[in-house]
């Protein structure tokens, strides 16, 4: 083993007698190096990527969302709410009252999705710094916040007490409807401010008080459409889902963020899986590039391995000798190659020279994980090429002149 190393390492720092076996080798180690880069690059983007959805989705969505198992409603007592509050792992909880909503002013209608929080709403997500126009509504307030484009559609005025928005929400209960003028609750509040969120939240979405938007519904007060956690800084997310399981008699489903855009994560996963397989097959087809290097260079080196075998080199020796050369260049290309892409996620995290618009750089993340994953892919893939290209070498190829 030690032979078979100290020889390929004298043949992968000798250059070959015949100058295009050098070309074609400092062009196969180059497309390992670009195959490696770009494949760690792909991936730290994607990383990156997922993080500023995260982020994005942090500002709208709760750590955690307690939604009732059966039902539009959960009860929670005033004893039960104390006992939530005493929970180490909770930093910060609001309650939710949501329904859908008809909305009307000045005779323009649209459907909606209104939203009454507390006033530890704000404590709990990030919404608040999305109003680009006017205020949150105020607490105690028939006020409502509403998305840019549920606005445009309706034409309203901010703080207009002259031309109030009308909220109507179906009434509960069951049975036929009779008589369609009796069907709704409805309500007149003041928009107080404009948010813009996203284009799901934009579209229909307003907020109000939750004493206003649960007089409209007639819930009483210990009645809620969810509660919307933020967790302290250490909270064991497991434990406190089962706390709160047990407070509320199992009758909730838990979901943290990642879970409540769990159909956004599939899709960038996904994404990410099929670039991964499309970088690996074009490092595949650069590997086909080593492999004939490689090939040429046993040829090159005939009288050499001839002359191995001549002093007692047995065949698999000199098998090793080609395969551990291969093996170095596998190690040394892709770990130049990581190199490589690292330093440029790095300049792309601090200097954003690659932007998104004028004001958002393209988002990377610097992974140990895709290290790994990158380098494993280069090592795996490469020295089965390296394999490869040393089987090809026989006593029939060392015996012939």
């Amino acid at each position: 083993m030690q032979f078979a190393r100290y020889i390929a390492q004298r043949y992968l720092v000798s250059k070959s007698g015949t100058n295009a076996v050098n070309i074609i080798t400092y062009i196969s180690i180059g497309s390992i190096i670009l195959g490696t880069m770009v494949l760690f690059i792909v991936l730290s983007a994607f990383s990156g990527l997922k993080e500023f959805n995260l982020s994005i989705t942090s500002i709208i969505d709760p750590d955690i969302k307690v939604l009732p198992a059966t039902g539009k409603t959960i009860t929670l007592t005033p004893t039960q709410e104390k006992e939530l509050a005493s929970f180490t792992e909770i930093q910060a909880y609001s309650k939710v009252i949501e329904e859908r909503a008809y909305l009307e002013h000045e005779g323009k209608t649209s459907l909606g999705f209104i939203k009454g929080v507390d006033e530890n709403y704000l404590n709990v997500t990030q919404i608040d710094s999305t109003i680009f126009a006017g205020n949150w509504p105020t607490v105690g307030e028939p006020a409502v916040a509403m998305g840019y484009l549920v606005r445009r559609r309706l034409s309203v005025n901010l703080t207009d007490y002259s031309s109030l928005l009308s909220v109507m929400t179906p009434k509960p209960g069951t049975g036929q409807i009779t008589d369609p003028t009796q069907a709704f609750n409805s309500s007149k509040a003041v928009v107080s401010g404009v948010f813009q969120a996203g284009e799901t939240l934009d579209n229909d979405h307003i907020f109000a008080n939750i004493d206003f938007v649960g007089a409209l519904l007639g819930y009483p007060e210990d009645k809620i459409s969810t509660l919307e956690i933020k967790l302290s800084p250490e909270a064991d997310e497991d434990r406190l889902r089962e706390k709160i399981s047990s407070l509320l008699n199992n009758n909730v489903i838990l979901k943290n963020r990642i879970e409540l855009n769990d159909a956004l994560y599939k899709m960038l996963n996904t994404e990410n899986l099929a670039l991964y397989f499309i970088c690996t097959l074009v490092l595949i087809i650069a590997l086909f590039s080593f492999i004939g290097s490689l090939i040429m260079i046993i040829v090159d080196k005939r009288k050499h391995i001839k002359t191995l075998s001549d002093l007692g080199a047995s065949l698999a020796s000199i098998r090793m000798i080609i395969f551990t050369q291969g093996a170095l260049m596998i190690l040394l290309g892709g770990a130049v190659g990581i190199i490589l892409g690292a330093i440029l996620i790095v300049i792309q995290q601090q200097f954003g020279f690659i932007p998104i618009t004028e004001s958002l750089p393209y988002p990377v993340k610097f992974e140990q994980v895709n290290i790994v994953i990158v380098y494993a892919t280069i090592v795996i893939l490469g020295f089965l090429s390296a394999r490869l290209a040393a089987s090809r070498i026989n006593k029939k190829f060392i015996s012939s002149d």
